[in-house]
């Protein structure tokens, strides 16, 4: 950036207000400065002038084989800065990507660490196996005092024991890892597909759950009584008929995960009746590609969410639950404009017009 002063100009949404907008040493501000170049909304008012999408559910520096190198960790973020997703909760990861903080043309990552399992209850080299589940609130400190504010654990995964889905964790050491991660200043989420290990977490005291397929009548209560946030990666469960058909050797949690498949929508849509909060993430970095943030919004328009409400769900919505600014004066510039109506679809959303972060146009 050689430091000239910028300006937009267009509407904001959900309100669709005009706004305007100046950009000097990477900040907003909502005072006009001379000589600043519009680099959008030149021709008037027409286009949308957003905060940068929000991705609330990814994985930098996890492919489709495992863990990546940092060139392909770097190359992901790059693929989200494209779209527009600025600001990405990264929901565990093997490989410590901390060095992006560095790179200033990079979105933010908000980091909850590695995953938290037990012993062949999750994906072979990605999570800390935890042989002793009494040792979980140790390993949850050290994950709240390294990571961004997130600790992420695996709350169930299939017990090839049984052969089905099953909770990894009792409750009582439930309640003393996610107080432990509190009292550390952190919050706690969860993957979650089947029905069982819903209630210990969300009675717990979990922030959010990941996925949530097998959301109840009774466990949305619990989520509505004790205020969980939901993240439920609709894209990702579009994998669900093949990881079942991959599962010849355990019919019956082939059977379970294709019946939490045919179900999910319908759960899903419940839990945003209740008026649980719902934020969009796609589950990117491992069998679903980056940069597909606006497939993700229009997922949530068919669980019967307005455009404006799914749109928020992954920009503005998402960043004030995840204590991140939108746009106010003394802000990092961090903007999405669009020339078209962002609610309108994928098509839009997916190719923004400009993208701004930190004061630099790409």
């Amino acid at each position: 950036m050689d430091g000239t002063p910028l300006h937009v100009r267009g509407r904001s949404l959900p309100d669709g207000e005009p706004v305007e907008w100046w950009i000097v040493g990477g900040r907003l501000s909502a005072d006009p400065v001379a000589g600043a170049e519009t680099v959008f909304g030149a021709d008037g008012d027409g286009g949308w002038v957003l905060p940068g999408l929000v991705d609330a559910h990814c994985h930098v520096g996890l492919g489709p084989g495992g863990p990546t190198g940092l060139d392909e960790a770097i190359g992901q973020a790059e693929t989200e800065r494209e779209v527009g997703a600025l600001l990405l909760r990264d929901a565990g990861s093997p490989v410590d990507t901390r060095s992006l903080d560095d790179r200033a043309d990079l979105p933010r990552i908000i980091r909850a660490g590695r995953h938290l399992a037990k012993p062949k209850r999750y994906i072979p080299g990605l999570p800390i196996d935890i042989e002793d589940e009494l040792q979980l609130p140790e390993y949850v400190v050290q994950q709240a005092r390294s990571g961004d504010g997130w600790v992420k654990l695996v709350g169930d995964w299939i017990d090839r024991g049984i052969g089905d889905l099953a909770p990894l964790w009792s409750d009582e050491v439930l309640e003393a890892a996610i107080a432990a991660a509190h009292a550390n200043g952190a919050r706690v989420t969860a993957h979650v597909f089947g029905e069982d290990a819903l209630p210990g977490l969300i009675k717990a005291g979990i922030d959010c759950i990941e996925h949530g397929t097998g959301l109840t009548e009774d466990s949305i209560g619990l989520m509505v009584e004790y205020g969980t946030a939901l993240v439920p990666t609709l894209i990702n469960i579009e994998n669900f008929p093949g990881i079942a058909e991959a599962a010849g050797k355990y019919p019956t949690y082939a059977r379970h995960m294709r019946d939490l498949y045919a179900s999910c929508r319908d759960r899903v849509a419940a839990a945003r009746d209740a008026g649980i909060p719902i934020f969009a993430g796609t589950d990117a970095g491992g069998m679903i590609a980056h940069g597909r943030i606006a497939d993700e919004v229009e997922a949530l328009k068919g669980i019967g969410m307005t455009p404006s409400e799914a749109l928020g769900a992954a920009c503005w919505d998402a960043r004030e639950w995840l204590r991140r600014p939108t746009l106010r004066h003394g802000a990092s510039a961090d903007l999405v404009c669009f020339t078209g109506d962002p609610r309108t679809g994928a098509e839009v959303l997916a190719n923004p017009t400009r993208v701004i972060l930190r004061g630099v146009v790409y």
